[in-house]
């Protein structure tokens, strides 16, 4: 029967590493969910006629800035 260590200790400066990159990580996966969300925004309003498109407001070409406006002042 083979027995592994289960509890290790990192330094100080390890274990800060460690948080730098699993943080970076975590923000990376964040920004890419949420760009994948806003896609099918976009997607979903460029299925849209241009009748719905101006119903609401918007042109066509005006779809990224109105789905990005809450982040971008376009």
């Amino acid at each position: 029967m083979a027995h592994q260590a289960t509890d290790t200790t990192f330094s100080p400066g390890m274990r800060a590493r460690l948080d730098a990159f699993f943080a970076t990580l975590g923000q990376g996966l964040n920004a890419y969910m949420e760009s994948r969300s806003r896609m099918h925004e976009i997607n979903r309003l460029n299925a849209l006629s241009d009748k719905e498109l101006a119903a609401m407001g918007l042109t066509r070409e005006g779809i990224p800035r109105h789905v990005f406006s809450d982040l971008l002042y376009l």
